[in-house]
């Protein structure tokens, strides 16, 4: 065991319950445990990264913000596996769409992840990696969805390591050519952290836009309206 706290999280041994919700945004952290938990108290504020910890109809459960970005959460999932003792990591999202009979709002269980980004290279495998969900979690999410009438969409999302892609042209089309169902920035180093520590990683993600054709949602959208993929994380937590 590490020591701790880190230089990112403040908490003691035994703050965080052993699975963790992980929104990219503190303020939809905030939201999940106001709106969701019983009981919950701050763990975590380091640089604004809010963490609780709370019950969920009598099962402990964390949530904690991952911040934006690959590296971000890498730092944040890798600590929260290796020093604090957590088993799974649901992360609950946003992304834009790349498959276009998407529409905003639906719900995405990454089943793997692409990414354009290096964070795999650490890992010493000498080729392209993918990293997958955990198949348990990935099975649960969907069974739980259907019981509360959400169609989820499983199929692969791409992590991308740049919000604003200047390159001509760009990857989307010929990911959505692959079936990439949609972009965002996480769970390329989510997957792989959970793979390299022997942990359960699943990331479900809202469309909140559609980067070809400009429609988006709202921040205030994004922090609050979410709540099917939140609720179907906390019923799998």
């Amino acid at each position: 065991m590490a020591i701790i706290p880190t230089p990112h999280i403040s908490s003691k041994a035994g703050d965080f319950a052993k699975t963790v919700l992980m929104p990219g945004d503190p303020l939809r952290a905030r939201f999940i445990a106001e709106t969701y938990l019983e009981n919950a108290w701050l763990v975590n504020d380091v640089r604004g990264i809010q963490g609780y910890t709370g019950e969920y109809r009598g099962k402990a459960v964390s949530v904690m913000a991952s911040g934006m970005g690959i590296p971000s959460i890498g730092i944040y999932s890798y600590e929260l596996f290796n020093f604090y003792g957590v088993e799974t990591i649901i992360r609950v999202g946003s992304a834009g769409m790349i498959r276009q009979d998407l529409n905003l709002r639906d719900v995405v269980a990454a089943m793997s992840a692409y990414s354009n980004s290096n964070y795999g290279a650490q890992f010493g495998f000498r080729g392209s990696l993918a990293p997958c969900a955990d198949y348990g979690l990935l099975c649960a999410a969907d069974q739980a969805a259907g019981k509360m009438g959400v169609t989820l969409r499983v199929g692969a999302v791409y992590s991308s390591d740049v919000f604003y892609d200047l390159s001509e042209p760009g990857p989307l089309e010929t990911l959505e050519k692959l079936g990439v169902l949609a972009v965002e920035m996480e769970t390329y180093a989510l997957y792989l952290n959970a793979a390299r520590a022997g942990k359960k990683a699943l990331a479900l993600l809202t469309v909140s836009d559609n980067p070809k054709t400009g429609a988006s949602l709202d921040s205030l959208a994004r922090q609050q309206t979410f709540t099917q993929m939140m609720e179907i994380a906390l019923e799998i937590a």
